[in-house]
């Protein structure tokens, strides 16, 4: 009896055990190669953005120094003059460690940032933040689940201090993942939420979450990066000029823009309109974009989340504010004077905290070839970025001292409309 009652449960039992030796033994934490961390880099998909402890490697890698470059799509038009391909053909001390795709706007890159505080503290980084995600409702819940996953909310959890901030982000956190959403990490961010404090069996529960999912983290990142870095970043630094000059990359780049924007009247890169506007109609898109406006959104209090946790770790930071193709606004009536008044809202939020570092490119989308496509930067764009970045990042240095106010975490500040007068509110 015992020997068949063995047959039937020992397979089971045997499996649990080694489950939870997977899950909760120590593991080899330096694990990933020199390859990996180049792939990831640049790998710019889902899990890898997810992923804690490649980045953190990563991120700590005393003979590569990469920088997170935060932002979302505009990393993955990687033409010959992307930041990344720049960086390795110029052998630069610093290779862009790029955090972002569609849909990662401010709040999705706070609760990303979590699961890589100790690598970003007194460090510098890249933040390009897009005026096109201050829309009135802000994230996309969609989007912004997507890309969030339980591990950043236990990192969250971690570092908890019951703060304004951590309570307007729980509340956040709950109204993007909805009512119905249930378990044990829900009804923590809940307390948070409702200003109460964790007690010792929560903090228990959170500590176990975190423990198997760093070791899942761990387990299973070493196959999720893809090949972005051999496919679509090494082979373009051949087309480049073999010494370094802006002169010499300018030239280039307009000589690439000319061929591979023949086919519209908008210097939208060709395969780029034939894909994504063609198929659509063109009459249809006339006029499309005349009710949108980026001037009152949640998005500015998410955007404050990010503040908070660079000034709290002493990150010195360069914003990049992105334009959008001129010609193409134009087309589809898009408000360029609303557009700059988001801008203002920006960089004021920015520059009353101190945060000074920033490259406002908004009123460039009509010079030629600076924009790949209705949005996003591209050949001349990419230099001009370049022209600022690189000198920040070649020559580091320390954060200033921030002035952090929180008041940015409130719907007044949503809803302002910015003039002279009410900005003096908020200093």
């Amino acid at each position: 009896m015992k020997k068949r009652l063995w047959q039937i449960f020992g397979p089971v039992i045997v499996a649990f055990l080694a489950l939870l030796i997977l899950l909760f033994a120590p593991l080899n934490y330096s694990h990933f190669s020199v390859k990996d961390e180049k792939k990831a880099a640049v790998a710019l998909n889902s899990i890898t953005f997810k992923n804690q402890q490649l980045k953190k490697q990563a991120l700590s890698d005393k003979k590569t120094r990469y920088v997170p470059f935060f932002g979302s799509s505009e990393w993955e038009r990687m033409d010959q003059f992307h930041p990344s391909v720049l960086a390795n053909k110029y052998h630069r001390n610093y290779r862009p460690f790029l955090l972002g795709r569609r849909g990662t706007q401010s709040l999705t890159q706070y609760f990303a940032m979590q699961t890589i505080l100790p690598e970003l503290k007194n460090k510098q980084a890249v933040f390009v933040i897009s005026p096109q995600w201050f829309v009135k409702k802000g994230v996309d819940p969609a989007e912004f689940n997507y890309y969030f996953s339980n591990l950043q909310g236990t990192e969250w959890l971690d570092s908890n201090t019951n703060s304004r901030a951590d309570r307007y982000a729980a509340d956040r956190l709950l109204k993007l993942q909805g009512e119905d959403k249930k378990g044990i990490l829900t009804n923590i961010y809940k307390r948070v939420a409702e200003r109460k404090s964790l007690t010792k069996q929560e903090k228990w529960e959170i500590y176990l979450e975190k423990v198997v999912l760093e070791h899942e983290d761990q387990l299973f990142s070493r196959f999720q990066v893809n090949d972005n870095y051999d496919r679509r970043i090494l082979p373009r630094t051949k087309y480049l000029p073999r010494q370094f000059s802006y002169r010499n990359l300018t030239r280039s780049a307009n000589r690439v823009a000319a061929r591979q924007t023949t086919n519209n009247r908008f210097g939208i890169l060709n395969r780029f309109y034939s894909g994504r506007i063609k198929p659509f109609g063109l009459k249809r898109l006339k006029g499309a974009q005349r009710n949108i406006s980026y001037v009152q959104s949640p998005e500015y209090s998410d955007f404050q989340l990010v503040l908070n946790e660079f000034a709290k770790l002493k990150v010195n930071v360069m914003f990049v504010i992105p334009p959008v193709n001129r010609k193409w606004a134009a087309y589809t009536g898009l408000d360029l004077n609303n557009y700059q008044e988001a801008v203002k809202k920006i960089k004021y939020q920015l520059k009353s905290q101190s945060f000074n570092n920033v490259v406002d490119l908004s009123k460039d989308g009509g010079k030629p070839h600076f924009m790949q496509d209705t949005i996003h930067l591209g050949w001349c764009g990419w230099i001009a970025f370049d022209k600022k970045v690189n000198p920040f990042l070649s020559h580091p240095t320390k954060a200033p001292k921030y002035k952090i106010n929180n008041n940015f975490l409130s719907k007044k500040w949503q809803r302002l409309k910015p003039n002279n007068a009410n900005l003096k509110e908020f200093k």
